[in-house]
């Protein structure tokens, strides 16, 4: 056992990235902290009022030691900078044929749902060895989605899609918190990540009825009216959906913008926000008519348009 035994498990080799900058900061921290305090006491010694030391003069300017003490921190800090920035902007780019899995905070718990329609609470089940992209929101208040075993964590925030990735390579139970204080139950926010075998996850994965969230989605885009609008066969002329998710949008006011999860979600809930360019603002507002959960399936539904069917 590793004599840093309190030290978070690591459920993929992805993790030791994030160790490896962490301990190189914690390294530098301490040389610099010895340096200085070092320095400090020597000075207090040496320059002690009993001493009897030679203080007459003014001190001498020299370039080189100007120049060693802006130019060595300053260039410790462009390398920790460009290091971490490059492995925190790889959470957001997930691999093309990433898994999506949707969660929702909500006070105090961890709403999940799978694709295919499986939901789960306060616990998270992935197949390891494959690409897992999440898009988080919340219902209530700020809360944060962290896994410690993959050195993971993200703010959720109502109102937003926020979107990040991992994969995990090591089959075991992990610790899953909520790491942003949202009220007296926040310390009950925890659950479990369940990394399991692909076949194993296949077999959890198809348990009991599911329907997929796009499946959903539809049932909820022809109930509430949308079909009449955004259907091939509309009576009113609207932006058609086929094909527009994630791809840039020419709005009304010059600007352009992506079809992501916060686009379509906008669209449902402040529908003049952005209009597109050519089409006048005549959608109504759902707000207070649907919930986040129902919001998901929208997406999934309006996401599946866009995929390409299987051969």
């Amino acid at each position: 056992m590793k004599w840093w035994n309190w030290f978070p498990a690591e459920a993929s080799d992805w993790a030791g990235s994030y160790d490896t900058l962490f301990f190189f900061m914690l390294a530098l921290s301490g040389i610099v902290a010895v340096a200085v305090i070092s320095t400090a006491i020597g000075f207090m010694f040496r320059y002690h009022h009993r001493r009897r030391v030679h203080r007459a003069g003014t001190a001498s300017f020299q370039r080189i030691l100007e120049y060693s003490w802006i130019g060595i921190p300053l260039l410790l800090f462009i390398v920790v900078f460009l290091w971490a920035a490059n492995l925190y902007a790889d959470l957001f780019f997930p691999p093309p044929g990433a898994m999506p899995v949707y969660i929702t905070g909500k006070q105090w718990m961890w709403k999940i749902q799978h694709a295919n329609g499986r939901r789960e609470y306060d616990e998270l089940h992935v197949p390891a060895g494959r690409p897992v992209v999440l898009v988080l929101t919340s219902e209530d208040v700020i809360h944060s989605f962290s896994l410690p075993a993959l050195r993971i964590k993200h703010d959720v925030v109502p109102g937003r899609y926020t979107r990040i990735w991992f994969q995990a390579d090591k089959p075991g139970s992990y610790h899953l918190f909520c790491a942003e204080y949202c009220g007296v139950g926040h310390a009950s926010m925890t659950g479990r990540l369940w990394v399991l075998p692909p076949d194993r996850f296949a077999a959890w994965l198809g348990e009991g009825e599911t329907s997929s969230l796009a499946r959903e989605g539809e049932a909820l885009f022809r109930q509430h009216g949308c079909s009449g609008c955004h259907g091939a066969n509309a009576s009113v002329r609207a932006p058609s959906l086929e094909g527009i998710f994630g791809k840039p949008v020419a709005l009304s006011n010059g600007t352009t913008v992506i079809a992501d999860e916060r686009y379509i979600r906008d669209s449902i809930l402040l529908p003049r926000k952005e209009v597109v360019g050519g089409y006048e603002p005549i959608m109504p507002s759902f707000r207070g008519q649907l919930g986040e959960d129902e919001i998901i399936k929208l997406i999934a539904y309006v996401k599946s348009l866009s995929e390409a069917p299987p051969p």
